[in-house]
């Protein structure tokens, strides 16, 4: 059985429980936690391809709080399995497999390229949700599904700067949009780019338009 993790407070335990609980529904639910040196950084892959025909873009959506210096780990959960109590998140039994977890974004090497309103991301999250709402049919299979989420969410968007649309949605549904509009700072690396938010990180690598992907990971400053 996993030790459970001590992070700085009680709050921040709570904020780590928060994330993990949004990352459970969306996704194949499960988060990633590495710890070193005072730090905890969450993971998660609201988008990712599940399979080689599977044509969505690999989003990862990424928390990093302050742990406990002496905490050192490195494991893939099922957030909805996360509990805080006090200053300590308390682990399941067992851990789980993640095919997004297998390959790190780089650490360093991350070049400036832009810049993006926060109010932008809410606009393609909303267009994109609708989209899917009206595009997939009755009764369709979870195969009909999962092909019209990945041309949606895959879809370069213009008002994004021409990456996947599906930054939007996952900078929403892990609650990294604030009410209070932001300037988000994009940087790429290699053929990662990276949204960071006051609240998180957004990560992504490929779409739709241009690549196939079978499987990334996590990691972010």
């Amino acid at each position: 059985m996993p030790t459970p993790l001590n992070l700085a407070d009680a709050e921040t335990a709570v904020d780590a429980q928060t994330f993990a609980s949004r990352a459970a529904r969306v996704g194949d639910g499960a988060v990633r936690l590495r710890a070193s040196s005072g730090i905890l950084v969450m993971t998660c892959a609201p988008i990712a391809p599940r399979g080689i025909l599977d044509t969505s873009p690999t989003i990862l959506g990424v928390r990093v709080l302050a742990a406990d210096p002496e905490l050192e780990c490195d494991l893939v959960v099922d957030g909805a399995s996360l509990r805080a109590h006090g200053v300590t998140l308390e682990l399941p039994d067992a851990g789980l497999r993640a095919a997004w977890a297998g390959i790190s974004p780089p650490a360093s090497g991350w070049t400036v390229t832009g810049e993006i309103a926060s109010t932008d991301l809410v606009a393609a999250a909303h267009r994109g949700m609708e989209e899917v709402a009206t595009s997939v049919p009755s009764n369709a299979g979870e195969d009909v599904v999962r092909q019209i989420r990945a041309a949606v969410w895959g879809a370069p968007d213009a008002a994004l700067g021409g990456i996947p649309r599906g930054v939007g949605f996952v900078s929403k549904v892990l609650g990294f949009l604030g009410q209070d509009a932001e300037s988000v700072p994009l940087r790429e690396s290699g053929p990662w780019r990276r949204l960071s938010l006051r609240r998180g990180h957004v990560l992504v690598r490929g779409s739709a338009a241009n690549s196939r992907e079978s499987g990334a990971a996590q990691a972010a400053r």
